[in-house]
């Protein structure tokens, strides 16, 4: 796996696994992880925030992101369960940053959050929104953990698949004003919103 340009390849010692291959059905079917906010596509900007990674990993359709291995999962669209088990067939690094595709405030300050808030001995962290709901596809996770995990499971739901390995919750703060970093964009008006929020930030 090739690491996208810029990025540590010593120090940062985790891949970021991007699952971007949805139905997007919400959003009539189409091409979510491709729509523009703030000039940039949706999976771009959640890449940027991953950007010390020492590979990205994009489950989902081929784009012009140089640098990111692309997979797919089987059959293409079948859930996240079996997006994850995918990407984390491309995954090398002791750690794995899992991430949607459309998080346009995602930061690279929280994916260091979230890598940092795994506990020694523990399977992950996952970010809580303001309503303490845990944000399974925003989180950070030792491979081995996963994998094993994954191997045992044979259900559909991401909760079902991660919930019980009890990973540590991060709650970063949000200042007056700001877009919290779970913000997603399931939705055209979430789309609309993002897109002028993206346009008062410049």
């Amino acid at each position: 796996m090739r690491p996208l340009p810029g990025t540590r390849t010593g120090a940062a010692a985790y891949d970021a696994l991007i699952l971007a291959g949805g139905r997007a059905e919400r959003l009539g079917g189409a091409d979510k992880p491709g729509a523009l906010v703030g000039g940039l596509p949706l999976v771009e900007r959640v890449a940027a925030a991953v950007r010390g990674a020492r590979a990205v990993v994009v489950v989902g359709p081929p784009r012009d992101l140089p640098g990111v291995v692309f997979t797919r999962e089987d059959p293409p669209g079948g859930g996240p369960v079996p997006a994850l088990r995918a990407g984390l067939a491309e995954v090398t690094a002791p750690l794995v940053v899992l991430l949607a595709a459309d998080l346009p405030f995602l930061t690279a300050g929280h994916a260091g959050a979230l890598l940092g808030a795994v506990p020694e001995g523990g399977a992950g962290a996952v970010l809580v929104d303001d309503g303490g709901r845990e944000q399974w596809l925003t989180g950070a996770w030792r491979t081995a953990a996963l994998r094993e995990a994954l191997g045992a499971y044979r259900g559909r739901s991401l909760r079902g698949l991660l919930g019980p390995l009890a990973p540590a919750l991060v709650r970063p703060p949000v200042a007056p004003g700001e877009t919290p970093p779970w913000f997603d964009c399931d939705t055209a008006d979430d789309l609309r919103a993002a897109r002028e929020r993206a346009a008062d930030m410049g």
